[in-house]
């Protein structure tokens, strides 16, 4: 549809039905107009799936997008950019709101695992493949959270403190690219920022949304505001926000009709966002060209076709595993069901019940769910026994109750007794809950209050554990006893901060033999642009052995198996929105399980089930340590093919493992009176280590990290052979640097791997430019080689990379000088280096 087009719809639309297509329709979706052809453009959470937006569908569940960037794979990233795709149109889906590219500056932040990397080069390839790929189908992919919002901690309120450089240089880069890619949608973040010259929330910062994004770039798509992110009507509509998400409530829909009408806001400025918006409908099938027209474009966008998920998703597991070390040749355990049987002793609470997603909007329900005993067993050669003990503890709530063991206490029939209050504790209704989630959204407009009662059976002699976790006003009991009271309201802040994804439960012990009444009154929650709620996840801990015991049983079964695999992780009380983690501390008493089973048995695989970096104090002992990630559905399967020899485990650091806590260049994420500080400037991640590191001589000049940026070995081995250039230097109009590194496997398994070119600036620049960083990545390639076999990877270093950003002129240059390319294993392991000239007068 052209411009002309767009703007002869626009004009036959009136200022009401103009103010309205601006505000969403509901939670998901934005308004028709029928008279026009335009149809609802429904929008749904990402990044690990696409949810359903009606919220009774099933979806496919991917790993974690840490874990999509470990492969390095841009190819891997398009197939899943399709995935997306069918996955949208399966579900009704129009936009998905994904991907997030923000950097993941620090490794406690909350929603580190729904990030790509440390790095934006990384992250940009990655992502401009995912949403290329997913586009072409007719699917719009809702990049976000522009910008600079890299924190969970007060993030409604704070500022980004954030110098221009660094967020050009950085933070900035991979909305660019995306950006030149075609991206069709942005989402604003909740969070401020301050760029040295305006300070204001990112939905109102107008020289970011509109100066730079629309202006500079040339950004033609729709940014839609994060769920209710929206604090003002006409700050907003001039600071280059397009539509205000959900609606129809909310500062836009109670005030912006006004505010055109007022002058206040102008006119043009609203036909920009329908414009807009109908250009969005249409790339994603929801605005038919004029019947002049009809026809002259083959097919229906939204006629996409479906996928098997299941083949992708398992490859997608294996290949993002990152083998962080493997000194006796552990993995494989065995190479398919032919060999030899084993008795593997299969050890943690994360191999009985993996951490499958991370906590809060991400969050999807699974099309089915794969674990590693039962995958194992069915991999493994004939014969082979797989032992499964928890044996650790890793979760601060007791498991959920069993409905089974409940009887409504006045009835006596079986399930939960639910009786809805209005505001003078009337009881307006009753009914008998046969089954209870722990949540329940079938609230009328005048019930205030679920009380909830359950009596429950502990005839298990013992101490049982009882309790409900729940948010806002609330009273809960236990045979009387009172477990927990509070009289704070919460309203759509708790959602925000994802705490009601995540309650801590409210429990009482009581002895067995027989059954305990469990009882609470619980706020009906009405947040402002979602559903009303009650969150009421009712808990019960049942009598059994210790710790202590518990650690004893898996040492026992490693010691009588001829090997060990210790899965440990966090939890979705460590890794979600809406909070950042506390420490990089596993949960629970992980770290004692670990050391315990080592003791027991050397030959020890240590799997780790998490997004983020944790620390792992036992490392230096561990035969052999794989990054497992948040693997989705597939976590069985996946991690199957991997300890079986069915696909290599190809996978390479995102991010860097630190080994202290002390060491992490940014420790924390909180705001100091309300700003968070980019003091780091260029140097996020791995660029602050390899400063430390060059600020010395010899090994010892800085913190070395467990394992660094770009680290993973896989299960052969390589030599970098030869490493040259296309041409020795960049003349003006070089789009790029074509580096071509020639690698041979030196092992004895066909393997993948992946080339790292890394940049060094010219020497002197330390003097010249103390903020350019020591050493960045520039570009990478992925190639396959047989036993014996050498492969070229020809990697592409884009001018950019070369570039710096002048805050005087407003603009990029290239400064002059001899740049060193680097082909490497990882930023801590360089292989061939090639020299690159880049003459003066090379400037743009």
């Amino acid at each position: 549809m052209t411009d002309r087009e767009i703007d002869v719809l626009v004009d036959l639309l009136g200022l009401e039905e103009k103010a309205a297509l601006v505000v969403g329709a509901s939670m998901w979706a934005t308004h028709a107009v029928e008279r026009i052809g335009l149809e609802p453009v429904v929008m749904s959470d990402g990044p690990v799936g696409v949810r359903d937006p009606q919220g009774r569908g099933t979806s496919a569940m991917l790993p974690a997008p840490s874990a999509l960037a470990a492969t390095w794979d841009v190819d891997l990233a398009g197939r899943t950019g399709r995935l997306f795709a069918a996955e949208a149109r399966r579900h009704g889906v129009d936009v998905v709101l994904a991907p997030q590219v923000n950097l993941q500056r620090t490794p406690v932040g909350g929603r580190h695992f729904e990030c790509y990397s440390e790095d934006p080069h990384l992250t940009a390839e990655v992502a401009v493949a995912l949403v290329t790929a997913a586009q072409e189908r007719g699917v719009g992919m809702c990049v976000k959270h522009y910008v600079a919002n890299d924190s969970e901690t007060d993030r409604t309120r704070y500022l980004a403190r954030v110098d221009e450089r660094t967020l050009r240089e950085v933070y900035l880069a991979p909305f660019e690219r995306l950006v030149a890619a075609g991206a069709w949608s942005v989402m604003g973040a909740y969070s401020g920022v301050d760029d040295g010259t305006v300070a204001a929330p990112a939905l109102e910062h107008r020289p970011l949304l509109t100066g730079v994004l629309k202006e500079e770039w040339g950004f033609d798509g729709l940014v839609v505001s994060d769920w209710v992110a929206t604090q003002s009507v006409a700050a907003a509509v001039r600071g280059g926000l397009d539509v205000q998400m959900p609606g129809p409530d909310g500062p836009w829909g109670d005030g912006l009709l006004d505010a055109v009408r007022s002058g206040e806001v102008a006119v043009a400025d609203l036909d920009d966002k329908v414009r807009r918006l109908l250009r969005l409908a249409h790339r994603v099938g929801r605005l038919p060209l004029p019947a002049s027209r009809q026809g002259s474009l083959p097919g229906d966008v939204r006629a996409v076709p479906a996928e098997d998920a299941v083949p992708l998703l398992r490859e997608l597991v294996a290949r993002s595993v990152v083998v962080l070390k493997d000194d006796d040749g552990l993995v494989p355990l065995a190479d398919g069901p032919d060999g030899a049987p084993l008795r593997v002793a299969l050890l943690g609470a994360h191999a009985v019940e993996p951490f499958f997603q991370g906590g809060g909007s991400s969050f999807v329900v699974p099309d089915r769910l794969t674990y590693p005993a039962d995958a194992l067993r069915a991999a493994l050669p004939t014969g082979s026994v797989v032992d499964v003990v928890a044996g650790s503890r890793v979760l601060r709530n007791p498991p959920a109750l069993d409905l089974a063991r409940c009887t409504d206490p006045v009835t006596g029939a079986p399930g939960v007794r639910l009786e809805w209050l209005a505001a003078d504790g009337a009881v307006r209704r009753a009914e008998t809950a046969a089954a209870w989630e722990g949540w329940c959204a079938d609230v009328g407009p005048d019930d205030a209050t679920l009380r909830l009662a359950a009596r429950v059976r502990t005839d298990e002699p013992g101490t049982h554990e009882l309790g409900v976790g729940t948010v806002g006003v609330h009273r809960v009991t236990v045979d009387g006893r009172v477990a927990s009271a509070g009289d704070v309201v919460v309203d759509e802040d708790v959602i925000l901060a994802s705490g009601h994804n995540h309650p801590i439960a409210a429990t009482l012990a009581v002895e067995g033999g027989g059954s305990a009444l469990l009882e609470a009154d619980l706020q009906v929650v009405h947040p402002v642009g979602y559903d009303r709620f009650v969150r009421g996840a009712l808990v019960h801990r049942l009598p059994g052995p210790t710790a202590e015991e518990e650690l004893d049983a898996a040492a026992a079964a490693a010691r009588d198996a001829d090997v060990a695999v210790v899965v440990v992780g966090t939890t979705h009380e460590v890794e979600s929105e809406g909070y950042d983690r506390a420490d990089l501390a596993l949960p629970g008493n992980q770290d004692a399980l670990v050391r315990r089973v080592l003791a027991a048995n050397p030959r020890t695989v240590v799997v780790v089930n998490a997004g983020a970096p944790v620390l792992l104090p036992w490392y230096d002992d561990a035969p052999a340590v794989l990054w497992g990630w948040l693997p989705g559905q597939e976590a069985g399967t996946g991690l199957a093919d991997v300890l079986t020899g069915v696909t290599e485990p190809s996978g390479r650091l995102p991010w860097t493992l630190p080994a202290r806590a002390d060491d992490v260049p940014v420790p924390h994420a909180i705001p100091v009176r309300g700003v968070v500080d980019y003091a780091e400037r260029l140097d996020v991640g791995y660029r602050a280590w390899e400063r430390r590191l060059a600020a010395g001589t010899g090994s010892g000049a800085g913190p070395e990290p467990a394992a660094p940026f770009g680290h993973g070995l896989g299960w052969t081995t390589w030599e970098y052979e030869v490493a040259d250039l296309a041409a020795p230097g960049l003349a003006p109009g070089d789009a790029d640097v074509a580096v071509h590194v020639t690698v041979r496997n030196t092992g004895s398994r066909p393997g993948r791997e992946v080339v790292q070119v890394y940049v060094t600036p010219p020497a002197g620049t330390a003097t010249t430019d103390p903020a350019r960083p020591v050493r960045w990545l520039g570009g990478f390639a992925v190639v396959d080689a047989a036993p014996g076999e050498r492969a070229t990877a020809d990697v592409r270093v884009p001018r950019r990379a070369l570039q710096t950003w002048d805050a005087a002129a407003g603009g990029w240059t290239t400064p002059p000088g001899t740049y060193r390319l680097t082909a490497s294993r990882s930023v801590r392991d360089p292989r061939r280096d090639v020299d690159l000239v880049v003459a003066p007068g090379t400037q743009s």
